[in-house]
């Protein structure tokens, strides 16, 4: 009996903009095949009202360049469906806006330099429960949701063994699952137990707290190089 081979899973992407070039342009991002073991990523068109309706929509991108009051949308959006992944797009160089962003509900934010490849990276990030941005703004933001000032007292190490610290330091960068299993050349369900193990060291309860729990924080100022640089975490 031959196997057949595994339809790829599909996330159906709400696309929230006003200028229809735009519309355009974001709807072929999306709509470009997907490679293996990738999700295929299905453009949804439509007003906001009709959008927040679909409950089929995993994620929203919202076009900051073409809509009024885009903060206080993304603020509505997160008070009526909580659950739904934000991917704003908007302009470069405006590190209060991100912030703004962030804090507002997104989950993403991307400029107009950002290729098909960084669009699908982010998404990627976003369903696996983490937050994509530029990593001097995530300290920034930990520093604003804290609210303590930039120097404070180093914070007491847990003790990791060598592949929880690995592990916990590609989790910081946001890289999936699958993402870290590749790299440290272990099975994804590894990956998991460790994560699980880290969450219960630390009282996380999702991969975002852990990311910005204090251990966490740590190693994201610490850096092994630049482990957050790139275009975009």
């Amino acid at each position: 009996m031959t196997s057949r081979p595994a339809t790829p899973r599909a996330i159906r992407i709400g696309i929230l903009a006003v200028e229809p070039i735009r519309v355009a342009g974001l709807a072929s991002i999306f709509d470009l095949p997907a490679q293996p073991e990738q999700a295929q990523l299905i453009p949804v068109i439509g007003t906001l009202e009709d959008l927040l309706a679909a409950d089929s929509i995993g994620c929203l991108v919202v076009d900051l360049h073409s809509l009024q009051g885009g903060l206080e949308i993304l603020e509505s959006v997160r008070a009526t469906r909580p659950g739904l992944r934000l991917i704003v797009i908007g302009p470069e160089g405006d590190d209060d806006l991100v912030l703004k962003a962030i804090v507002a509900g997104a989950r993403a934010y991307l400029d107009l330099s950002a290729g098909p490849e960084v669009v699908r990276r982010a998404i990627e990030v976003v369903t696996s429960g983490s937050i994509w941005a530029p990593r001097q703004l995530l300290s920034r933001l930990i520093d604003r949701l804290l609210q303590v000032p930039d120097h404070r007292p180093a914070v007491p190490r847990l003790q990791l063994t060598p592949r929880e610290e690995q592990v916990l330091k590609l989790v910081v960068k946001a890289q999936p699952t699958r993402e870290i299993a590749r790299q440290l050349g272990i099975e994804q369900r590894t990956v998991k137990a460790y994560i699980a193990r880290l969450m219960r060291k630390t009282g996380a309860d999702n991969r975002i707290k852990l990311s910005v729990s204090p251990l966490g924080r740590s190693l994201l100022n610490q850096g092994d190089g630049n482990p957050l640089d790139g275009p975009h975490v």
